[in-house]
């Protein structure tokens, strides 16, 4: 067999593949751009439009405190407050305020990617 009809299929198939690994490797930060940083901000240091609009006020992500239940807790906090968001706080301050987010069917996966992205995040700011 030639090596050329060998390699084309995986060829291909590899280029076939990109797009979709490609989808997956940016799925926390599309999640969090889409539905955090509208209070968050992009830094997650609690500076998005909304930011000042809740009561209590959104908090910094970056502070050492938060820092330190992200890594004791992996995973647990980015998947508490999206299933239980303090009470109607969340839903309530981004009704009040115009932004209406589709229904998210979330995944354990989407928790982890959400969480890994937002420990980049955090752990690069200063």
């Amino acid at each position: 067999m030639r090596l050329d009809k060998l390699i084309l299929p995986f060829s291909v198939a590899a280029v076939c593949l990109t797009p979709i690994y490609g989808a997956y490797a940016g799925n926390g930060k599309t999640l969090f751009v889409e539905r955090c940083a509208m209070c968050h901000g992009p830094d997650a240091k609690g500076s998005g439009p909304l930011a000042g609009k809740s009561d209590p006020p959104t908090p910094d992500l970056t502070t050492p405190a938060f820092k330190k239940r992200l890594a004791d807790y992996p995973g647990v906090i980015v998947s508490s407050i999206i299933l239980r968001p303090n009470g109607d706080l969340i839903p309530r301050t981004l009704k009040d305020n115009g932004y209406r987010l589709p229904p998210h069917a979330w995944t354990v996966k989407d928790f982890r990617d959400l969480n890994e992205y937002l420990g980049g995040v955090i752990h690069r700011s200063k």
